[in-house]
């Protein structure tokens, strides 16, 4: 039955609940007794609707609603971790709502302008404007999603340096990053260290952006840190 405080975990982009990441996180709190729930968001996995490549500020409102209906049953939500694009949205939710006081940021990307060319190629804003959308395939040459305008615009609008300056004081916020990450640069992690309040942050040596080599080290970050985060809170509550 694991405790009524429950960790919310959130994965990344084109991923899904079933991510070896998520999966091990959420096994390594459960083996110390804290419950998680994992989801997929909208238009990802088993959840409803289409993927969008966008949409943060739209999966910050789907974490919204789940935290919202775990209240309605009367648990406790003690921390919300979130993996790449769902470290963005754990970030951006914190910064939007103050009711949960532990973050963690598991490789987010701080400049949300990034990374798009790797994906897209040098010319996508050219093609955007010629098409209105870009195709993105996969490696058998069958088209993965679409990227519209309009979701690149919403993408392009997120300022996370804003939103993290929103971040309450009483908010404790953990970013760990893997030091040969391929997708989203390791200097990131520092600036998310500069600007977020309440802010730990640890650097796993070696590791790339899913950690595939590194998930026990990862496992265990995260939890020395909620575990702390649990004790503190239940004595300054007790």
């Amino acid at each position: 039955a694991g405790s009524v405080e429950t960790v919310i975990l959130c994965h990344g982009f084109k991923s899904t609940k079933e991510d070896r990441l998520i999966v091990n996180l959420a096994v390594a709190l459960e083996n110390e007794g804290i419950s998680s729930f994992r989801f997929d968001f909208a238009g990802n996995g088993e959840s409803e609707g289409t993927f969008e490549f966008g949409n943060y500020l739209r999966e910050a409102d789907d974490l919204h609603s789940i935290i919202e209906y775990f209240s309605r049953a009367n648990r406790v939500i003690s921390g919300i971790v979130g993996h790449s694009k769902g470290g963005d949205v754990v970030l951006l939710y914190a910064s939007r709502h103050h009711n949960i006081h532990m973050v963690v940021n598991v490789s987010g990307r701080y400049d949300l302008k990034r990374g798009i060319a790797e994906r897209l190629g040098e010319d996508f804003m050219q093609r955007l404007k010629e098409n209105g959308y870009v195709e993105v395939k996969n490696k058998t040459g069958s088209v993965s999603y679409r990227v519209t305008e309009e979701s690149m615009t919403d993408r392009l609008n997120i300022d996370m340096h804003a939103a993290c300056l929103q971040i309450d004081t009483e908010c404790r916020v953990l970013t760990i990053h893997g030091s040969a990450d391929e997708t989203i640069p390791v200097e990131d992690a520092s600036e998310f260290a500069k600007i977020i309040p309440n802010h730990k942050l640890r650097i796993v040596e070696g590791a790339n952006h899913n950690y595939s080599f590194h998930q026990a080290e990862l496992a265990s970050i995260v939890l020395e840190f909620i575990k702390e985060y649990l004790e503190q809170d239940k004595a300054a509550s007790g």
